[in-house]
């Protein structure tokens, strides 16, 4: 069996992918390849999303906001995207997802927690479908 690969889209790619890709990567190992990227990166990550990951024992600090290229959304199982629209390409035959959450973006630590928390519990239910 190949290993899955997720591709998380965010507009800047600087607090919610990041933070999915944090909690990919932590809680599924090496089971699920991880991908963030956004459609107009930031310069970098939301600092207050950092705290946030690091409350929960995961350092994102050193991610950079990527852009977003056609050739990642095609070469990925499953991309999630969280408020880019149709800046995201559609590949036939790549699975899709919407989850649709807060910006953390301005945000201060304790709007931001409950943010952190639903995008936990997606995460790991798309570990339980994707693996098991």
């Amino acid at each position: 069996m190949t290993t899955p690969t997720v591709l998380f889209v965010c507009v800047h790619n600087a607090g919610r992918s990041q933070m999915a890709a944090g909690y990919l990567r932590h809680l599924a190992g090496d089971r699920i390849e991880v991908r963030s990227a956004g459609s107009m990166p930031a310069d970098r990550l939301n600092p207050v999303a950092v705290a946030a990951m690091r409350e929960e024992g995961i350092d994102i600090a050193e991610e950079r906001p990527r852009v977003l290229a056609p050739d990642a959304v095609r070469s990925s199982d499953v991309v999630v995207t969280m408020g880019c629209g149709d800046a995201c390409p559609f590949f036939p035959g790549t699975r899709y997802e919407d989850w649709a959450l807060d910006d953390p973006a301005g945000r201060d630590i304790e709007a931001v927690r409950p943010i952190r928390d639903e995008i936990r519990r997606r995460v790991e239910a798309l570990i339980a479908d994707l693996v098991g």
